[in-house]
């Protein structure tokens, strides 16, 4: 007996529109529809695709619905399900892109965001220190945590050079003291009692489509590449190298290959990109369009399709009779150059990475990256909060409301465990609230 692809695709698209919380809570979901709920896949052969998925960059719950569809039926039933995972948080993020751009300096849709983003600055320390609860166990860990917050602090290093000096760090110390290279499970959910037998169960054996074979590697690699070069060759043709979407592909494609350790970890690297060195919006904006990543259903690495549809948007304002459509060109253009990759590591590279799960020689480069990720995102979220409490600089004023706002939405996350959507309706609340005693105050 198996699920019909009309029927898992429903799932697929349902999951698109319901999958809050980030990953954490979209795994979490997709737990309770497929192992517990609808047994699709058995408790172990459902944790064995997770623990695959967080040795690759990208992120890790598109990957996994994207793995089980991909195993469920075949390359297309991947496919379909990993894009239907993605597009409603890509029509979403169009549309309150236009509504920000549009109406962001209407006083309360302004305090709205201003009240959004002490908030957002503490969901970034928040996700530092749970991602820190989650990968440094050992002292030579927080070390290498240290040490990459200090580099991109003080010596403002590139993230990719960080990422690079972790994965040697991580690499060298895996041979020479491999105690503190080990990965924990830290993923793995409680036994959830026997729930009966499932159609991938436990002892169900590998389909054929899923075992390695060089043919086909090289073909899905071929049709990857192609699915790369044609876009972007496109774009160049039509705009030329050096204009602004040919650059947003490339640019996209570098930040797919650098997102270990899930949304969070690439961030600081789309905010070097798109805000200090391209210029494509300012730090303000790349806070608000965080938080609105926050806010809808997907992965929250779709930020990647505000960044898209501003630098568009911006960059053809002015001369150009509808700037709506070079925003959108510019959303799709981000959201296709970031999951690509994640398509060819499930395709392409499942059944040679699963080969290597458990080797340290494998494992070791990527717990290290990801506790230098640690110190990036940490630096992340103090450089947001200089910016939201002192938004004229050292010069100005502090903001004292916005540290309040702050301090309460981090006592909510750390200390009442409430959920992202809960913290950031709230701090929204609040900030109306400010608005309206300010104009009332006179």
């Amino acid at each position: 007996m198996s699920v019909p692809l009309r029927e898992a695709l429903k799932f697929w698209a349902k999951l698109g529109f319901i999958s809050f919380g980030g990953p954490a809570g979209q795994i979490a979901v997709l737990h309770q529809e497929l192992v517990e709920k609808r047994r699709w896949i058995s408790e172990r052969r459902f944790l064995h695709a997770l623990n695959y998925c967080m040795l690759l960059p990208g992120p890790e719950a598109q990957q996994l619905v994207t793995y089980i569809g991909w195993l469920m039926h075949r390359s297309w039933g991947g496919v379909l399900a990993g894009t239907l995972f993605v597009l409603p948080s890509l029509f979403i993020l169009i549309g309150l892109s236009w509504v920000y751009i549009t109406f962001g300096q209407v006083p309360w849709i302004a305090a709205i965001f201003f009240g959004i983003k002490p908030a957002v600055t503490a969901i970034v320390l928040h996700a530092a220190v749970r991602i820190g609860k989650r990968t440094i166990h050992n002292q030579a860990l927080q070390w290498i945590a240290l040490g990459s917050f200090l580099s991109i602090f003080i010596l403002n290093l590139a993230f990719p050079i960080i990422v690079a000096i972790a994965a040697a760090i991580g690499y060298w110390g895996g041979k020479k003291y491999p105690e503190y290279f080990e990965q924990k499970n830290t993923h793995g959910s409680k036994e959830s009692g026997v729930h009966g037998s499932a159609l991938i169960d436990d002892h169900t054996p590998t389909p054929e489509h899923a075992q390695f074979h060089y043919q086909k590697t090289i073909r899905h690699s071929l049709i990857a590449f192609s699915f790369w070069l044609l876009p972007i060759g496109a774009l160049v043709l039509l705009f030329g190298w050096k204009t602004l979407y040919p650059q947003i592909a490339w640019f996209f494609t570098k930040a797919a290959f650098l997102t270990f350790g899930g949304a969070y970890a690439v961030l600081p690297y789309v905010y070097q990109g798109a805000v200090d060195h391209f210029h494509w919006l300012s730090a303000n904006q790349m806070i608000d369009g965080l938080a609105l990543g926050e806010t809808t259903p997907g992965p929250l690495i779709m930020v990647v399709a505000f960044v898209g549809y501003l630098a568009g948007h911006i960059q053809h304002l002015i001369g150009a009779s509808n700037p709506f459509w070079f925003g959108v060109l510019g959303a799709c253009v981000a959201t296709w150059f970031t999951f690509l990759p994640s398509f060819f590591f499930i395709l392409v590279g499942g059944p040679l990475i699963e080969s290597t799960h458990g080797k340290l020689g494998f494992t070791a480069p990527l717990t290290a990256i990801t506790a230098a990720v640690v110190g990036v995102i940490a630096n992340l979220g103090l450089f947001f909060a200089y910016h939201v409490f002192l938004p004229r600089g050292f010069s100005g004023s502090i903001s004292w409301i916005s540290i309040l706002i702050c301090a309460l939405a981090g006592l909510a996350l750390f200390k009442f465990q409430k959920g992202v959507l809960t913290v950031l309706g709230g701090s929204a609340l609040a900030g109306l609230l400010f608005h309206y005693i300010s104009i009332l105050m006179g």
